[in-house]
Protein backbone atom coordinates (compact mmCIF):
# COMPACT_ATOMS: atom_id res chain seq x y z
CA UNK A 1 0.00 0.00 0.00
CA UNK A 2 1.32 3.43 -0.88
CA UNK A 3 1.54 6.22 1.65
CA UNK A 4 -1.46 8.50 2.14
CA UNK A 5 -1.39 12.26 2.66
CA UNK A 6 -3.19 13.43 5.80
CA UNK A 7 -4.74 16.81 6.51
CA UNK A 8 -6.31 18.36 9.57
CA UNK A 9 -9.68 17.17 8.23
CA UNK A 10 -8.86 13.45 8.06
CA UNK A 11 -6.06 13.00 10.60
CA UNK A 12 -8.17 12.04 13.62
CA UNK A 13 -10.42 9.67 11.66
CA UNK A 14 -7.41 7.91 10.14
CA UNK A 15 -5.76 7.47 13.55
CA UNK A 16 -8.93 6.21 15.20
CA UNK A 17 -10.00 3.84 12.41
CA UNK A 18 -6.68 2.79 10.92
CA UNK A 19 -5.59 0.04 13.32
CA UNK A 20 -1.81 0.46 13.10
CA UNK A 21 -0.88 3.86 11.68
CA UNK A 22 2.54 5.43 11.15
CA UNK A 23 2.72 9.15 10.40
CA UNK A 24 5.73 10.91 8.88
CA UNK A 25 5.73 14.67 9.48
CA UNK A 26 7.96 16.15 6.76
CA UNK A 27 8.60 19.14 4.46
CA UNK A 28 9.89 19.39 0.90
CA UNK A 29 12.84 21.61 1.94
CA UNK A 30 14.04 19.11 4.60
CA UNK A 31 17.04 17.08 3.43
CA UNK A 32 16.71 14.32 6.07
CA UNK A 33 12.99 14.06 5.21
CA UNK A 34 13.83 13.47 1.55
CA UNK A 35 16.47 10.88 2.47
CA UNK A 36 14.00 9.03 4.73
CA UNK A 37 11.12 9.07 2.23
CA UNK A 38 12.23 6.06 0.12
CA UNK A 39 12.61 3.88 3.25
CA UNK A 40 9.16 4.92 4.44
CA UNK A 41 7.61 4.28 1.03
CA UNK A 42 9.29 0.84 0.85
CA UNK A 43 7.95 -0.02 4.31
CA UNK A 44 4.45 0.91 3.17
CA UNK A 45 4.75 -1.64 0.36
CA UNK A 46 6.18 -4.32 2.68
CA UNK A 47 3.42 -3.93 5.31
CA UNK A 48 0.04 -3.67 3.55
CA UNK A 49 -1.73 -4.25 6.89
CA UNK A 50 -0.40 -0.93 8.23
CA UNK A 51 -1.43 2.60 7.24
CA UNK A 52 1.57 4.75 6.35
CA UNK A 53 0.61 8.41 6.26
CA UNK A 54 2.52 11.61 5.58
CA UNK A 55 1.82 15.13 6.80
CA UNK A 56 3.40 17.99 4.86
CA UNK A 57 4.15 20.37 7.72
CA UNK A 58 4.27 23.36 5.35
CA UNK A 59 0.80 22.71 3.96
CA UNK A 60 -0.61 21.49 7.29
CA UNK A 61 0.88 23.96 9.77
CA UNK A 62 -2.15 23.86 12.07
CA UNK A 63 -1.99 20.07 12.29
CA UNK A 64 1.77 20.11 12.88
CA UNK A 65 1.28 22.64 15.68
CA UNK A 66 -1.54 20.61 17.22
CA UNK A 67 0.76 17.57 17.29
CA UNK A 68 3.62 19.63 18.81
CA UNK A 69 5.96 19.00 15.89
CA UNK A 70 9.12 21.03 16.49
CA UNK A 71 11.61 19.03 14.39
CA UNK A 72 11.24 17.13 11.15
CA UNK A 73 11.12 14.47 10.13
CA UNK A 74 9.10 13.25 13.09
CA UNK A 75 7.69 9.74 13.05
CA UNK A 76 4.66 8.84 15.13
CA UNK A 77 2.99 5.47 15.54
CA UNK A 78 -0.56 4.78 16.68
CA UNK A 79 -2.32 1.52 17.52
CA UNK A 80 -6.08 1.44 17.96
CA UNK A 81 -6.14 5.24 18.24
CA UNK A 82 -3.45 5.35 20.95
CA UNK A 83 -0.12 7.08 20.36
CA UNK A 84 2.59 4.50 21.11
CA UNK A 85 5.72 6.11 19.60
CA UNK A 86 7.02 9.54 18.60
CA UNK A 87 10.55 10.51 17.66
CA UNK A 88 12.17 13.24 15.63
CA UNK A 89 14.87 12.28 13.17
CA UNK A 90 15.18 10.13 10.08
CA UNK A 91 15.35 6.45 10.96
CA UNK A 92 17.64 4.08 9.07
CA UNK A 93 15.67 1.36 7.27
CA UNK A 94 16.64 -1.45 9.70
CA UNK A 95 15.52 0.70 12.65
CA UNK A 96 12.24 1.57 10.92
CA UNK A 97 11.64 -2.12 10.15
CA UNK A 98 12.30 -3.04 13.80
CA UNK A 99 10.00 -0.27 15.01
CA UNK A 100 7.18 -1.51 12.77
CA UNK A 101 7.63 -5.05 14.11
CA UNK A 102 7.57 -3.80 17.72
CA UNK A 103 4.46 -1.65 17.24
CA UNK A 104 2.61 -4.49 15.52
CA UNK A 105 3.54 -6.84 18.40
CA UNK A 106 2.29 -4.59 21.20
CA UNK A 107 -0.24 -6.12 23.58
CA UNK A 108 -2.83 -3.35 23.42
CA UNK A 109 -4.76 -4.67 26.44
CA UNK A 110 -1.57 -4.21 28.45
CA UNK A 111 -1.02 -0.72 26.95
CA UNK A 112 -4.58 0.31 27.87
CA UNK A 113 -4.10 -1.07 31.42
CA UNK A 114 -0.87 0.92 31.80
CA UNK A 115 -2.61 4.08 30.57
CA UNK A 116 -5.49 3.57 33.01
CA UNK A 117 -3.06 3.03 35.90
CA UNK A 118 -1.10 6.16 34.97
CA UNK A 119 -4.30 8.22 34.75
CA UNK A 120 -5.49 6.90 38.14
CA UNK A 121 -2.12 7.74 39.72
CA UNK A 122 -2.25 11.24 38.23
CA UNK A 123 -5.77 11.81 39.56
CA UNK A 124 -4.73 10.59 43.01
CA UNK A 125 -1.77 13.00 42.99
CA UNK A 126 -3.90 15.99 42.00
CA UNK A 127 -4.77 18.12 45.07
CA UNK A 128 -8.46 18.49 45.79
CA UNK A 129 -9.76 22.04 46.07
CA UNK A 130 -11.17 22.28 49.59
CA UNK A 131 -12.97 25.58 49.08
Amino acid sequence: MATVALTLDDFEQTILEGGTVFVDFWAAWCGPCLMFAPHYEAASEEHPDVVFAKVDTEAQQQLAAAMNITSIPTIMAFRDGIGVFAQAGALPKPVLDDLITQVKALDMDQVRAQLSAAEAAEEAATPVDAS
